[in-house]
């Protein structure tokens, strides 16, 4: 009987027109899950903070890398959307041979990690 290879578990990252996917691991998508659980959760703390007057609090952007077949940044700041809904994060996804930036949809991130870990 032949031994067969692993199977690869690929990110799938839909962008605005197309989508990127990448070799990536469970539990960096959880962990990635958390940052933007806690991003979306500043997020919403910033907006609050804008309609109820007074002094603004500065809240950390959320800068993610993953580093396996490739190299996989993710990076958002909070400080400047008013709702998650709204928000949009930068994407640098790159190997030896070729380097993608783009951005897409924070909502649309959340889908795409959510469907990675129901696979």
């Amino acid at each position: 009987m032949p031994v067969m290879p692993p199977q690869r578990s690929e990110l799938r990252i839909n962008l605005q027109e197309g989508s990127v996917s990448c070799g990536f691991d469970p539990h960096a998508a959880q962990e990635l899950q958390k940052q933007i659980s806690r991003l979306m959760q500043d997020i919403k703390a910033v907006a609050q903070s804008t309609t109820g007057g007074g002094k603004r609090q500065a809240y950390k952007p959320m800068e993610y890398q993953y580093t396996g077949e490739v190299f996989l940044e993710i990076f958002c700041n909070p400080n400047i959307y008013a709702t998650p809904f709204a928000a949009k994060v930068l994407i640098t996804l790159r190997d030896d041979r070729i380097r993608l930036t783009t951005e897409t949809q924070l909502t649309t991130l959340v889908e795409d990690i959510n469907s990675y870990l129901e696979q």
